[in-house]
């Protein structure tokens, strides 16, 4: 009973504090402080959770995790090459490739593209692009015939639909002088076979077509430009398709997400650090109220922290009383703060879906960002660590006021009464 003394009073002081006019307030607001600072904390932290879990599950799904392209002359020994892939722990899968740079005609110009030529049997193993099409448009990929598959934004943005030809122009081929490459231009007829929507960006300048049509558009035979692989363990595709090339006998270009992809990784740390760091701040801003809420407390209980200790209580149970008192604040904001992150964590989709709509503004448009929504992922861990650092900043802030508490002479502060 003893050991839960300074609990106790520490708890009746505490409610008697959020009685007591200014203090009252100066409590609320530093309890508010908390409750925003951890709630914001944890919002945040899911949102970067989330912006990395759509560019490994979304982007790094259909963008390649790791590429050997050619350096000249065409692959022709890729099967030999997939094989190879296959052979090396931590590579999953391997693919074909027959990449293609062209323009797209259009009502009043031209729209650049960059096709990729599939075989959807090989490519399911490496890609997630058969989960944003139709089985049609991916059954559309197979055999040789002159399909493309583009991406819905483009299709809208190019006023075109399923079913509708387009012109495809490319380069002239590079064994013709430069003297003749002027006007020379290839040009050839594609028919739209199946449209996808993945999000973002990729949906603007990404087409598909049919592995074995590519390498007729191209010249290559049974060759191909370019082999895709995926990894098991996206932060290790640098590494994996540099020993992959490494065993290869011809030149070749090295390529995986990092470059292509990687200043969004980036991007997103940055975000999620300098947000740590400026909502850290303002908790500990929050804390500082702490400190004004207790030293004030101090100065009003003199007389009851003189009785107290006349009456045998020693200067460790008065700190423990003030630091009860003052860590009562961080509890309750923490619980508050947390409630209302976590919730709003969970619907935060919903919720930007909602403003959108009521707004008519969308926050992240698709023809910039790589996706068009505010995903949100909830981590345990980052929730215990927001806690944990609100909590210990705290009972930090109570330290100082508790002790001044615990020097009061009782002699002194009972005359002064």
């Amino acid at each position: 009973m003893k050991s839960a003394l300074p609990l106790l009073i520490g708890w009746r002081f505490y409610r008697a504090r959020q009685r007591s006019g200014f203090v009252s307030f100066i409590s609320f607001a530093s309890t508010a402080g908390i409750a925003l600072g951890v709630a914001v904390l944890i919002l945040v932290l899911s949102a970067m959770n989330g912006f990395e879990s759509e560019l490994e599950k979304r982007l790094l799904g259909v963008v390649p995790q790791g590429e050997l392209l050619s350096a000249g002359q065409p692959i022709s020994d890729w099967r030999q090459m997939v094989a190879d892939a296959s052979a090396i722990n931590g590579i999953t899968a391997a693919a074909p490739m027959v990449k293609i740079q062209g323009l797209i005609q259009k009502p009043g110009g031209f729209a650049g593209i960059q096709i990729t030529g599939v075989d959807p049997t090989l490519e399911q193993k490496v890609s997630a692009l058969g989960n944003y099409l139709s089985q049609q448009g991916w059954q559309s990929l197979e055999g040789d015939a002159n399909h493309i598959v583009m991406g819905q934004a483009l299709l809208k943005k190019l006023g075109l639909k399923i079913g509708d030809s387009v012109t495809l122009y490319l380069p002239p081929p590079k064994s013709q002088s430069a003297a003749t490459d002027i006007g020379r231009a290839r040009s050839h007829t594609l028919v739209i076979s199946g449209s996808f929507s993945v999000g973002g960006e990729l949906d603007y300048a990404n087409a598909y077509m049919p592995l074995a049509y590519a390498q007729k558009l191209m010249g290559l035979g049974d060759a191909v430009n370019a082999v895709r692989i995926k990894v098991a363990r996206v932060f290790e595709a640098p590494r994996l398709i540099r020993e992959l090339g490494y065993q290869q006998q011809q030149m070749l270009y090295i390529s995986d997400w990092t470059r292509t992809q990687g200043h969004l990784y980036q991007d997103i740390q940055m975000v999620r650090t300098i947000m740590y760091l400026v909502l850290a701040l303002v908790i500990a801003v929050a804390c500082f109220n702490i400190v004004s809420t207790l030293v004030m407390a101090v100065r009003d209980k003199a007389a009851e922290i003189a009785i107290l200790m006349t009456m045998g209580f020693s200067r460790k149970a008065m700190m423990a009383v003030f630091m009860v008192q003052g860590a009562l604040n961080g509890v309750v904001g923490c619980a508050i703060g947390t409630v209302v992150g976590v919730l709003l964590a969970r619907n935060l989709s919903a919720i930007t879906a909602f403003i959108e709509k009521l707004t008519g503004h969308q926050f992240l448009s698709a023809d910039v960002y790589f996706i068009d929504f505010l995903p949100s992922r909830l981590e345990l861990s980052d929730v215990i660590l927001v806690l944990l650092m609100a909590l210990i900043m705290s009972l930090l802030a109570t330290l100082y006021p508790a002790y001044r508490a615990s020097r009061i002479a009782p002699a002194r502060a009972l005359a002064a009464r």
